[in-house]
């Protein structure tokens, strides 16, 4: 017999099996009218106290008879598991009674509702194509639903660094980098911020005044490495370096015959000149003369100087070569060649012309730094080069190359207008009803006077019409030059030629500035085979009207911009055409 509601232990106590023994079955109580015996009652007490559990077994037996698939869902929402039932209880199947039927409808209802809107749900994600996860190890208890940073790999890892780079005018920009930029990459994140032509020609510059030194980056350095390896005192400048790759354009221009042995025969040509100084298996050798500051004192020594793939030699007898008699001078491998800012002034050197090998382990001191001296701007450019093709390489030549690559995929539409080829200028006339090219250089030239007279009327019968501007005609002839990035206003001669080698001693490079000796004249300075000559831009008065003119006056022009429009499409008096200008940019 069991108790609803009754514990086990109180079942097995022996106070009551005493009580339950003593008492007879056989006894019976009289019964009376509606009310039933005593067996009849403890029976109808039997059934009522398994009610609740025949109820539980009844409802799970009425469930499994719904569903055939799948497992009933409790109140908490998990499934159900089957327990097996105890051996001592019986099924007792009870009497249909309204107070039954309510307590078993209850339960039974909400089941159901539940078991139909989760078959609804079900066949609406039946119906759906089965896209499985792609990121598995996010949906899992353990793993956190989003990445931390030490999740990430160490090489997957993007370290910033904020960098400053000045430029000539002093003015500067702080810029973040990534930790893998290069020269090229900053140069042009610089270009974009500046809004400047991408013509391939800007460089950064490793500048340290304290040492009075600096030098062009490659385009394929690191710029974090390289500041790593720089002082307090020492910084980036923002510049034009047209000469940058100038020698694969003219090799020959740079290396004269004297200086350069090579250990195979060369005919001489300019892609065999190149092929010997790319090849790691040739062995070309710079020589010649240079004066050679001792470490660690003031002296300066004309010595014999070589240059090979091994490193910067000196003979200590003569212009000999022998093993015996070379010195090593300096390592090319951890060591950069930079140019002297100011030699003569900070190192007593004999010309303007130094240039110094820096060990990258150097940063203040002076004691280590290799000074070295050439007799002139040319030998000079020819040591520096040599030295940047031994240590590099064809990766200076594919520094060379991916410009020109990424130029021929654009379009023609994106390329600057103002940048035009040289070698695709040809004299044209136009008088006729068709044009045609004019092949004779004579008759080119005197094209070349005829236009320039052309402009000169032009702009003389615009001035008679008069000019919607608040300034006199005159007065804006002489300032809207200002407004050009070639004029730089009133600078020094020793300024202008200092600009002019800072960024590249190339043919055509020019810059105008104001005259110290004539306040109304302005020079013209221009670069041609490694020189600097200046060109003296006189005014002079037709009819009233105040022209420029650099032949006295007999190719004359309103204003300088329409001068130097000219001599960019026509040599003149010039030794050669004017192709790039000097150009500043505030950062």
């Amino acid at each position: 017999m069991a108790l609803a509601g009754c514990p086990d232990s109180f079942l097995h106590h022996p106070y009551y099996q005493d009580k339950v023994e003593q008492t007879p079955r056989s006894q019976q109580e009289p019964a009376g009218p509606g009310l039933p015996t005593q067996p009849d009652r403890l029976v109808n007490r039997q059934e009522d106290d398994v009610d609740l559990e025949a109820l539980v077994n009844d409802m799970n037996a009425s469930l499994e008879s719904m569903q055939s698939d799948t497992v009933p869902l409790l109140q908490n929402g998990q499934h159900a598991r089957s327990q097996p039932r105890a051996s001592g209880t019986r099924s007792v199947q009870p009497q249909a009674s309204p107070r039954q039927r309510v307590q078993r409808s209850q339960p039974v209802h909400i089941l159901a509702v539940r078991r139909l809107q989760e078959e609804d749900q079900q066949f609406r994600t039946s119906s759906l194509p089965a896209i499985p996860n792609p990121f598995p190890e996010l949906c899992g208890p353990g793993s956190p639903p989003v990445l931390t940073p030490g999740s990430l790999p160490p090489s997957q890892a993007t370290a910033k660094q904020d960098v400053k780079v000045f430029s000539e005018d002093g003015t500067s920009k702080v810029v973040e980098i990534l930790a893998d930029m290069t020269a090229r990459d900053l140069c042009q994140l610089l270009v974009y911020k500046s809004h400047c032509v991408d013509d391939n020609s800007w460089t950064l510059v490793e500048h340290h005044p304290h040492l009075g030194l600096e030098r062009c980056l490659e385009d394929h350095e690191l710029v974090v490495q390289v500041e790593s390896t720089m002082a307090s005192e020492s910084k980036f400048l923002f510049r034009k370096n047209y000469a940058k790759y100038e020698f694969f354009k003219n090799p020959m221009n740079f290396f004269p015959e004297q200086m350069v042995t090579w250990c195979q025969q060369s005919n001489g040509s300019q892609s065999q000149l190149l092929q010997n100084f790319l090849n790691s298996s040739s062995c070309p050798e710079i020589q010649g003369f240079l004066h050679v500051k001792e470490l660690g004192k003031k002296s300066w020594k004309k010595l014999y100087v070589c240059l090979r793939r091994s490193g910067l030699y000196c003979s200590t007898k003569g212009t000999s070569k022998e093993p015996r008699h070379l010195q090593l001078l300096a390592d090319l491998e951890d060591s950069n060649i930079f140019s002297l800012i100011a030699g003569r002034k900070q190192y007593s050197a004999p010309t303007d012309h130094g240039l110094c090998i820096k060990p990258n382990k150097v940063r203040n001191e002076t004691k280590e730094l290799r000074l070295l001296c050439a007799e002139d701007e040319q030998t000079r450019t020819c040591w520096m080069t040599a030295f940047r093709l031994l240590k590099y390489g064809m990766l200076l030549y594919q520094n060379y190359r991916i410009p020109q690559q990424r130029k021929a995929l654009l379009s023609p539409f994106s390329t600057p207008v103002r940048s035009v080829s040289e070698n695709s200028l040809v004299a044209m006339d136009f008088s006729g009803q068709t044009g045609r090219v004019i092949e004779n250089p004579a008759e080119a030239q005197s094209a070349a006077l005829e236009e320039g007279h052309a402009w000169r009327k032009r702009s003389t019968r615009m001035n008679i019409l008069g000019s919607q501007s608040p300034l006199h005609p005159s007065t804006l002839s002489t300032v809207i030059h200002r407004t050009q990035h070639w004029f730089h206003g009133r600078i020094s001669r020793e300024e202008s030629h200092r600009i002019i080698k800072q960024q590249g001693l190339v043919d055509g490079l020019f810059l105008l500035r104001d005259s110290q000796s004539n306040p109304k004249a302005f020079v013209l300075t221009l670069c041609h085979h490694q020189k600097i000559k200046n060109f003296q831009i006189l005014p002079c008065e037709d009819d009233g009207q105040t022209f420029f003119s650099l032949d006295d006056g007999n190719t004359k022009f309103s204003d300088l911009i329409q001068l130097v429009d000219f001599y960019q499409l026509n040599k003149g008096v010039l030794p050669c055409k004017l192709k790039h200008h000097c150009i500043r940019v505030a950062l």
